[in-house]
């Protein structure tokens, strides 16, 4: 739910080098001069993982609102250090995807971005954990996993977001592997798949609209799991996801979920909002309610609608678990 801004003090950013939006890091320092920051804390960090860092030194030094300036990865980064703190959070989409800001609405428009972060709404919004790291899009492992962790051998800078379709044509043929997956404790899936997914938001790496009726302040996970393989059955399902619900495809299955667990056949890789993060023959995945205060876009009158017709979070009920 949006609430009302609050006044804000001290201003914290933590800005990713090599990422660049409109004048670039200059500007950034001109638009906050005008907003009237009084202190200002400035980090500046050459690769997201020395992000966390920053992020928990701009907490410790009483930052009221902390600006991240990056992509997904880098968001994803400071999100893990800030997730429960209670600091504000603004983001300035500086990456290749930006598939988080893009959910949200903010825009690839530095000005916009830094209007929005000061005078935007507070939304409290839920963030998912897998084995105990904080992310805020989506977490896959399998198929998308291997996908990613190819795009970020170097083909991100070189071919932005076609990096993403190049890896993917080259594991559209990847082996299935046995998966065993159960939802808030219960049995759900058991069988051979090529990919499993958890979303927060709708739209995940790729631009995909994967999950139809996720929200980020629903309280839930959203869960997928595909057991498509092969370029036929791939095309199948990437093109049902394009003109209809990704539940309608035979080689998909959804449900929501707060907690979910899915032992491995054998070790394969896994990734949080599009950052490669190793491999694992185990995964713990679950929601954090309300982890993350979130500066956003204020809604216009008709963007103030109920949720959609059926919508389990509204309901209260628990989402459909079935069997394989």
């Amino acid at each position: 739910m949006a609430k009302k801004q609050g006044k804000v003090g001290t201003v914290a950013v933590i800005a990713h080098q090599r990422k660049s939006l409109g004048g670039g890091l200059d500007e950034l320092r001109r638009l906050l001069a005008d907003e009237g920051v009084g202190e200002l804390l400035w980090y500046e960090v050459p690769k997201s993982k020395k992000a966390p860092k920053k992020a928990r030194k701009a907490v410790k030094e009483g930052a009221d609102l902390v600006i991240v300036w990056g992509g997904d990865g880098m968001v994803q980064r400071c999100v893990d250090a800030l997730a429960g703190s209670g600091t504000r959070v603004g983001i300035i989409p500086a990456g290749t995807a930006n598939m988080f800001a893009k959910n949200l609405g903010i825009p690839e428009d530095l000005p916009e971005a830094v209007r929005i972060a000061f005078h935007g709404e507070d939304r409290k919004l839920d963030l998912g954990r897998v084995n105990g790291e904080h992310f805020a899009v989506m977490a896959g492992v399998g198929f998308d996993a291997e996908m990613i962790k190819d795009a970020d051998r170097g083909l991100k800078d070189r071919m932005g977001r076609a990096a993403y379709f190049w890896t993917g044509l080259r594991h559209v043929r990847g082996e299935l592997v046995t998966m065993k997956i159960k939802v808030d404790g219960t049995p759900w899936f058991e069988g051979e798949a090529s990919c499993v997914l958890f979303g927060n938001v709708g739209t995940i790496t790729g631009g995909i609209e994967a999950f139809d009726d996720a929200r980020p302040d629903d309280g839930w996970l959203e869960v997928g799991v595909t057991t498509a393989s092969g370029p036929i059955q791939w095309a199948r399902t990437l093109g049902r996801m394009s003109v209809s619900r990704s539940d309608s495809s035979p080689f998909v299955r959804m449900t929501r979920a707060r907690k979910v667990t899915v032992k491995l056949g054998r070790a394969m890789s896994y990734e949080l909002d599009g950052g490669a993060k190793g491999t694992v023959t185990r995964l713990k995945a679950e929601v954090v309610p309300g982890g993350l205060i979130l500066r956003a876009p204020r809604p216009a009158p008709s963007d103030e609608r109920p949720a959609p017709s059926g919508e389990r979070a509204g309901t209260g009920r628990e989402p459909e678990v079935t069997r394989a």
